[in-house]
């Protein structure tokens, strides 16, 4: 036995066999989902934390075992336990290969979502989270204005200024300050509420979901995704009311918050007067996808949550199935050595793997290299890299040194976070590669047109 284990036993034996659930009766880790993991350890070396320090109780089977300990009432949700949920990158990665098909991610955000009910954390912490998750993320308006503050900062010189003064490094914010996304010019609010007409022949009638922090920072990936549905025979309309999807919320516990902000979706989209909902980013995606897990209970948010989840798709997904036209080709050739990093939430939570390969092999001059252990976490993982930037940090630097080996002159992947922690990475490790979406590939061979 572990020392990990071992612990862990030892804090189940120094409680009472006979004590009630640690969890409360609703939206808990489920027997009938947690009790299928057989703890066969094949997760172990697929685990970006457990790679990292070798502790079985960071390990998705060593995290089962404590949230089975809390609701058997022999462990308790204290700073051990929410240590390990916390360090977990949600990257579900453990799903993939697990034999048993034990939902680890739905596990790991119904465990954040009790500690949120049953725990109270530091003052600063709770400060923060409700700062970010409560108050922010919910109302674009208000990430317009910080994104605006955030450009000054940028642009003005004070970035520079508390680096070269060496202030960022004193507060500790030098690796989160290389991480900040770089704030847009113009932002893709002004295109909210507007129709985008298919160009040739109409195939599909779409509503694209720009996402939230995406709007201030990603303005071009989105209009890229736009120009390259239109090309395709999409009709595209962005829907005005359009809200964050909820994604950061959910991993972080606050269940009620993301349900909040499912509804505003709901009423926001029409459905039922589209034949897809897309999106450019794969954890968005996944949430959208999995909007049921939000409502546990039967009634009318549920089927609206199922209905709504039905239409979803990834647009390298969307793009695969609907295929790509002759106006797509373009009249020369792209000459370009690329590389693909897997996104997490796409190939483990959607299960989506080639077509983002298809979608690349389809532009001529392009050459893929495959990248070993594409399939790894890269460290972004939401918010990951800036509340556990040592490990995301760590995770980075291995992938760029396999980045660098594949000799490509562009990584592409399938999500802005994945880009923002990649671009990070080729600038910290020097490789010299530019990060695309893999939208953005085939954008730039629309433009060789």
């Amino acid at each position: 036995m572990s020392t990990d284990s071992a612990q862990i036993h030892a804090d189940a034996v120094a409680i009472s066999a006979t004590a009630q659930s640690g969890f409360t009766a609703i939206e808990k880790p489920a027997y009938e989902d947690y009790s299928r993991c057989v703890h066969c350890g094949l997760c172990l070396n697929h685990c970006p934390t457990y790679r990292l320090w070798g502790k079985e109780a960071d390990s998705p089977r060593g995290r089962i075992r404590q949230m089975a300990l809390v609701d058997e009432g022999k462990l308790e949700i204290g700073d051990g336990f929410i240590t390990h949920m916390d360090r977990c990158l949600d990257c579900r990665a453990c799903e993939t290969v697990c034999p048993s098909g034990v939902e680890y991610g739905k596990l790991i955000e119904l465990a954040r979502g009790q500690i949120e009910q049953k725990h109270s954390r530091a003052l600063g912490s709770r400060m923060l989270r409700s700062l970010v998750y409560r108050s922010l993320l919910p109302y674009p308006r208000r990430i317009a204005g910080l994104a605006r503050l955030t450009r000054f900062f940028q642009t003005s010189g004070l970035e520079s200024l508390t680096r070269k003064l060496g202030i960022a490094r004193a507060f500790g914010m030098e690796e989160r300050l290389t991480l900040l996304p770089r704030i847009d010019s113009k932002f893709f609010d002004s295109q909210l509420g507007g129709i985008f007409p298919a160009q040739g022949k109409k195939r599909a009638r779409v509503a694209f979901f720009a996402g939230c922090i995406a709007r201030v920072t990603f303005t071009a990936l989105n209009d890229a995704t736009i120009r390259v549905l239109q090309a395709n025979g999409c009709e595209v309309i962005v829907p005005k009311d359009q809200v964050c999807c909820g994604a950061l919320a959910a991993h972080a516990g606050m269940r009620d918050v993301a349900r909040g902000l499912a509804m505003a979706n709901f009423r926001a989209f029409d459905v039922n007067n589209v034949d897809a909902v897309i999106t450019n980013a794969a954890g968005c995606g996944s949430t959208l996808k999995e909007y049921q897990q939000l409502f546990p209970m039967p009634g009318d948010e549920l089927a609206q949550a199922d209905l709504f989840s039905r239409k979803v798709r990834d647009i390298t997904e969307f793009l695969d199935e609907l295929g790509i036209t002759a106006s797509m080709r373009p009249t020369r050739p792209v000459p370009l050595r690329v590389t693909l990093q897997d996104s997490c939430h796409l190939v483990h939570g959607q299960k989506i793997r080639e077509a983002p390969r298809r979608l690349v092999r389809s532009v001529p001059g392009v050459e893929l290299v495959e990248m070993p252990l594409a399939d790894h976490c890269c460290g972004s993982a939401g918010v990951y890299n800036v509340t556990q930037t040592s490990a995301s940090m760590s995770l980075l630097e291995e992938k760029m040194r396999l980045a660098r080996g594949t000799q490509a002159d562009a990584i592409v992947t399938a999500n802005p976070g994945c880009i923002l922690q990649l671009r990070a990475g080729a600038a910290k490790f020097n490789t010299g590669q530019e990060v695309l979406h893999v939208v953005e590939l085939l954008d730039r061979a629309l433009a060789s047109n």
